[in-house]
């Protein structure tokens, strides 16, 4: 056990608490109060504790590609900590990922596009709806990368809307409902940018289907790959969180239009599906 002395942080209740390092040895108070600590910064951060060593005090751990995985058994933050749409009051479980931290995740996503596909020019395919937060800053980060780097990437910005979820249910058969001409994709270098992938198939379909038209390259980039009973063994180039089998909602991501005006990723409790079911 080790007693944290936590630098600029008010937090009297949690200032003196001694912490497990290891997690499953915390206690519900324990909890409560690192999670009570992490949405005051927005962020991963570091103390320093009495004996000068660094822990970092996080939800995630490191998985395949150095994406974070968030576990089955995470709690998530409590709603009482954040600020959200108050027409969403009630329609909520928990906050699973931070606005601050989705920020920060994108903008290391965007270096390593730019590290691996630097002086190119990129088509980037937007997958709508619920791509489009997700896609119009990682658009921007690889835009201030390329600024300030002799690897210059040009990018041109398209538009794909998808059909795959029927309320919180994975449809069978997915459809291909808005978006250019995908013959233009034809000799190009095209970076598909999605919200969350879950079992593959969808991400399968758009990809047989643009390959079709002989696209250069195709990379993926996703924010979120979901942990399914069903995986179809496909994972995306590049991808932010690796989450439990859970529907979520917010930064973009929607249950049946709505909760995209929600900046935090949230999980949507029955009270809210039962709301806005269609």
């Amino acid at each position: 056990m080790i007693l944290f002395t936590f630098v600029k942080l008010d937090l009297a209740l949690c200032s003196a608490l001694p912490f497990h390092t290891k997690p499953e040895s915390r206690s519900l108070k324990e909890v409560q109060c690192l999670n009570l600590m992490y949405a005051h910064i927005g962020r991963q951060q570091s103390w320093q504790s009495s004996s000068k060593a660094i822990f970092r005090i996080s939800p995630f751990s490191l998985s395949w590609k150095e994406a974070f995985q968030i576990s089955d058994n995470w709690p998530g933050y409590s709603l009482d900590l954040f600020t959200y749409p108050q027409h969403y009051y009630g329609d909520l479980e928990y906050v699973l990922i931070p606005h601050g931290i989705i920020v920060d995740r994108t903008e290391r996503l965007a270096k390593d596009i730019m590290q691996d596909i630097g002086d190119n020019d990129i088509v980037v395919l937007c997958v709508l709806k619920g791509g489009y937060k997700f896609c119009a800053d990682l658009v921007e980060h690889i835009k201030n990368l390329s600024r300030n780097s002799e690897r210059f990437i040009s990018m041109k910005v398209d538009f794909v809307r998808l059909k795959s979820y029927h309320n919180d249910q994975s449809m069978q058969d997915m459809q291909i409902i808005g978006g250019d001409d995908l013959s233009k994709l034809t000799g190009k270098n095209v970076l598909i940018v999605e919200d969350i992938v879950g079992t593959g198939r969808t991400m399968k379909v758009l990809l047989n289907n643009i390959e079709k038209y002989k696209p250069k390259m195709i990379k993926v980039a996703s924010l979120l790959v979901k942990r399914t009973s069903r995986p179809d063994g496909y994972r995306p180039d590049y991808y932010g969180f690796e989450i439990p089998d859970l529907f979520v909602v917010g930064y973009a991501l929607d249950y049946n239009e709505h909760f995209r005006d929600l900046n935090h990723i949230c999980v949507i409790n029955d009270h809210g599906k039962a709301k806005y079911r269609v």
